[in-house]
């Protein structure tokens, strides 16, 4: 059976994004291929954190993972830093890596901005430690948002260089899953930003603890424009906000655009968002309230956690000792 790896920070609250974006394709995937879904909090201290927030919210994206209906017995759920091999392959992989290879992702120019001098050396080098993530497990498939693409492609570079340089096939070249409508979900208020938890703006994005009441709110707040939907998708074409919203039904309601280009042509955005608050509320509320159960066993999640660490590590010190063994690097 093919293996997937793929990994959530624990930074901020879980939203619509997260959900449509990754947490629902990887619940579709956990029947058909071996899943080893991570909680990157080695990735999270690339910036700053509270460490009294780190732990908990830990705990909560754990909860939200199984809450979207991850089954933490069939799937290896578990915190990065548990698993100090990601951090010893990483060391590896920025010494195979080369800098033209970071000079040119666009992720970190995006996130240090015009204070790239004052950025930490773990953001610049962040994507060597996501292959390291990715190829400690020996993953053949990793599902990610077109945003991710390229950190996938230095993943295969790494691999590929590694397996060149010691004339060994250690590692596979792993293919991107790209599933399902609305893999890039966008904000609320601007539908040319991604949504995100960054964003300084609550009415942004729809978060995976708000209740009823709240969705119904910041769907009714959404930005949209004052014309008619459409009947065709290409007609959504220069019209981000109305595309993000139908894009969101869509994938809330297991339709394609075309689909719900059809189903609401002529009609106005008020009756549009009162059929999509319907359909938010239905599918997130229940996933709400099962996270608002898990957070309240912390026992419970931190058992989860330990118990994927302990199967993370059965399959990553081995392929660690088979990469030792292979750059040269005595084991007494």
């Amino acid at each position: 059976m093919s293996r997937i790896f793929s990994g959530i920070q624990p930074t901020g609250d879980l939203h619509l994004g997260n959900y449509l974006g990754a947490l629902r394709n990887w619940v579709a995937l956990q029947n058909d291929y071996e899943c080893i879904y991570c909680i990157v909090d080695l990735h999270a201290i690339t910036v700053w954190q509270d460490p009294k927030i780190l732990a908990p919210s830990t705990r909560e994206v754990t909860a939200g993972l199984i809450a979207a209906g991850l089954d933490p017995k069939t799937n290896v759920i578990f915190n990065q830093s548990s698993v100090p091999a990601h951090a010893e392959l990483a060391w590896i992989f920025n010494c195979t890596a080369r800098l033209g290879w970071l000079n040119r992702m666009t992720q970190f120019k995006e996130k240090a901005g015009k204070h790239k001098e004052n950025a930490s050396v773990g953001l610049y080098a962040y994507p060597n430690l996501m292959a390291a993530d990715i190829l400690l497990y020996k993953a053949t498939h990793v599902p990610v948002g077109e945003d991710q693409k390229q950190h996938l492609e230095l993943s295969r570079d790494i691999a590929q260089k590694f397996n060149n340089d010691y004339e060994v096939e250690l590692f596979p070249l792993p293919e991107p899953l790209i599933l399902g409508e609305a893999t890039r979900v966008m904000s609320l208020k601007n539908g040319s930003n991604k949504m995100s938890k960054s964003d300084p703006s609550e009415n942004s994005r729809i978060n995976m603890t708000d209740g009823p009441d709240e969705i119904a709110r910041k769907i009714k707040k959404a930005t949209s424009d004052p014309d008619l939907l459409p009947g065709d998708p290409k007609d959504l074409e220069g019209r981000p906000e109305a595309a993000n919203l139908m894009g969101i039904y869509a994938a809330l309601s297991d339709k394609n655009i075309a689909e719900v280009c059809a189903e609401f042509e002529g009609q106005q955005f008020s009756t549009f968002k009162n059929a999509l608050t319907d359909v938010a509320v239905s599918v997130l509320g229940p996933i709400c309230d099962e996270m608002a159960r898990l957070v309240a066993d912390p026992g419970y999640l931190d058992g989860v956690l330990k118990d994927g660490s302990d199967r993370a590590k059965a399959i990553a010190e081995p392929i660690l000792d088979e990469v030792y063994e292979t750059v040269g690097f005595l084991r007494p």
